[in-house]
This record gives C-alpha cells, structure tokens and sequence, in this order.
C-alpha cells in the first residue's frame, strides 16, 4: 500500500492532496531558503503561530452567519488576516521601540498562540465545535479533505511556487547584501515585506497539510540541509526546492497509505532524514568529508614534522609518524631515513629555511601570509623570486632537493 502511495495509485484525492503537498514543500523550500540567508528564521515562527486566532475567528465569524464553520477558504484568510496582524505587530515593536526582532517575535508568538488556545476552548464549548475539526491545523491532517480543499491547496501553492521564483533575484540580492541592493536602487523594505508575504502564504498554504506548529520546520530545515551540499545561491534554491518537495511528496503519500500517522510529523520527519543523510554525506560540509580531510591534514604534519627530524638528524619518538614515514618508504624500522626520505627530508629542510627567510622581511608580507608549514614555496612565490630568496641562504644549509 505504502508503494501504491509513492506512485499516486491511491486514487484522484489522494493524489491531488499528494501533490499538493509537494508543491507546498517546493514553495517553502524556495521561499525558506531566502529567510535563511537573511537570518530571519525566527520570523516564520511567529506567523505560523499567529494563524490560530484567526482560524478560530473564522470559525465563529461563519458559524455565526449560519454557516457550518468549515470552509476551508474562509479558514485560511482568517489565519491568513491574523499572521498579517502579527507580521505588522512585530515589525511595529522591533522598529518603533527597544525591543529586538526576537523579544518581539516572543512576544507576539506567545500572545497570539495563547488567544488561538483560548478561542479553541471556546468553541469546543459550542453546539458545533465538537465537529469543528480545527486540531487538524495544529500538526496537519489530510485525512477526510475533501476534493476542493486539495484543489485549493495545490493551485495556493503552485501559485506562491511561481512568486517565489519571480522575486528571486531581488531577493537574493537583499539577503546578501541589503546596503549594495539599496544603493542600485532596490527597495529593500519592500523586498522585506515581499519575502514576509511568501512566508504567509506558504504557511497559511500548509496549515492544513504540515499544521501551525511545524510548518515553520518545512521553512528552515530544507535550506538548512541544502547548505551542505553548495555555496552557490542558485543552487542552494534549486536543491532547497528539491529537498522540500521530496519530503512533503514522501510525508503525505505515507500518510495517505497510513491514515493514522499525522502528515505534518511525517514530512518534517522526512525532511530530517534528508537532513541527516547530508550532515553525515555532504562532499564538502559533511562529517565524513570533514574526518576525511582531518585525517589528510594529521598526516601531512606528521610527515612535515618527521622529515624535518630527518634532515636535522633529530630522533623520531611519536610512532605514527614513524609509521607514516615508513609506509611512504620514507624511512627504516629503526628511524634512519632512506635514499627516498633523504632526498625529501632534505627538500623539506629548505623549504622551511626558506619560508624563515620571507617571515622575516617585509617586502614579502603578503606571501607570508600564506605560511602552514605545508604549503609548498612554489604555490605562492614565482621562479624568481624563489631563486632571489635563495641568494640569502645559508651556504651550510643549501642543500640539493
């Protein structure tokens, strides 16, 4: 079952609501990678949890005109007016007052989620609120959604998708480099104000699907988890997307196969196995690249080291670097260099007499700069300037490489 799931073949709702999800993850991925950059995460916290007062006042306000409370556009433009309220909110207190973004953000997270809980215990406590349904939006549930709510959520995030893709230059700019944006002539607060709009549609998108409470997980974890694979920004996006779309695709097919679990965890769960697997497997930002090359790096200094000694006719008493010299064929058993660990030993010792040389004078500065003990002479100075510097040799230590 869980297979017919992952290729749509569990009937035309499910997979309306399926994709759906999908380009809800893309959207977020995309849109979440630019609050990222501009070290705004926070933010998406906040709006998401200002959604609830409005869901709830949505359902009073329609059940009130005699209508059953359920409609789910009515419900997501009331959550969409009260993250708005709060957006403002935050804002307000963040520039018209002391109070940094993030007392601010809070501030207005607590507030406002604690107003939604009440106004929940209130309808709970009227003749429809028992049927009311309304928990669905706290973790996501896609079960019993009817045909037009999946429609309505997949054009919504198609919709958002494209906007985010259309603003993404100036956005990128404004994330990067907000004083060069403004001086080309870019509105930078409204870019802002561009970028918080996304975030409010993505999350008032996702209320039904990831819920209040962790669609803000669906907002960071993606960019976070593409970060480890680029440094571009294009691709961080690109990847970011990917990444989002994949794992609200995997999340809401298994909760489509499995309608006990809820969809929200399911796709935040999803998209911390992708986050895992990259933490671990990134080529360049991952752990195992990182021991990798910390290993490379161990053994090129105990090889600078052992070969110094080498050539200064010193003792070797670490073992591994006697044993790394050793399996180069660099040196014997007992610590007596060979022919080989003669010839290198002896290229070490000049390199090193060499860089002593350009630390100390002032017209190669620059070059020093570059100085590790492993970086061979040849990277940073020309043949020249090389052969200059060893003018200035000690004639007992020129010795021949």
């Amino acid at each position: 079952m869980i297979t017919d799931a992952l290729l749509l073949q569990l009937g035309y709702n499910a997979s309306l609501v399926t994709l759906g999800a999908t380009l809800l993850g893309m959207a977020a991925g995309v849109g979440g990678t630019f609050l990222f950059l501009r070290k705004r995460a926070l933010v998406s916290d906040a709006i998401s949890h200002a959604t609830l007062p409005g869901v709830a006042l949505a359902f009073i306000v329609m059940v009130s005109l005699g209508g059953d409370g359920r409609s789910l556009v009515g419900l997501l433009a009331g959550a969409a007016g009260s993250a708005a309220l709060g957006l403002l909110i935050v804002s307000w207190l963040s520039t018209r007052t002391r109070l940094a973004e993030d007392a601010a953000i809070g501030a207005v997270l607590s507030v406002f989620f604690g107003l939604g809980v009440v106004l929940l215990t209130v309808i709970q406590s009227m003749r429809s609120g028992q049927q009311a349904g309304l928990e669905g939006f706290l973790l996501g549930s896609t079960a019993g959604m009817l045909r037009s709510d999946a429609v309505i959520i997949a054009v919504s995030a198609a919709l958002t998708l494209a906007l985010v893709l259309l603003l993404r230059r100036p956005l990128t700019l404004a994330s990067f480099d907000p004083g060069f944006a403004t001086a080309t002539g870019q509105n930078t607060a409204r870019t802002d104000l561009a970028m918080m709009g996304i975030v409010l549609a993505v999350t008032v998108v996702g209320l039904k699907i990831v819920g209040l409470i962790l669609i803000v997980a669906l907002l960071i974890i993606p960019p976070v988890t593409a970060r480890f694979w680029t440094e571009r920004t294009d691709r961080v996006v690109l990847v970011s997307g990917l990444i989002g779309g994949l794992s609200a695709y995997i999340g809401a097919a298994l909760s489509a196969a499995l309608p006990d679990l809820p969809t929200g965890p399911i796709i935040v769960l999803a998209g911390f196995a992708f986050f895992v697997i990259s933490l671990i497997l990134a080529p360049r930002r991952g752990v195992l690249a990182a021991w990798v090359h910390h290993r490379a790096f161990q053994k090129s200094v105990h090889l600078r080291q052992g070969l110094l000694a080498l050539a200064q006719g010193q003792p070797i008493y670490e073992p591994l670097t006697l044993r790394l010299l050793r399996r180069e064929g660099w040196a014997l058993p007992d610590g007596v260099a060979t022919d080989e660990g003669r010839g290198r030993a002896a290229r070490a010792l000049l390199d090193e007499t060499r860089w002593q040389i350009i630390r100390r004078d002032p017209s190669f500065e620059a070059a020093a700069a570059h100085y590790d003990g492993l970086t061979p002479i040849e990277r940073v100075l020309t043949a020249d300037q090389i052969a200059e510097v060893d003018t200035r040799l000690p004639s007992a230590r020129v010795v021949a490489p």
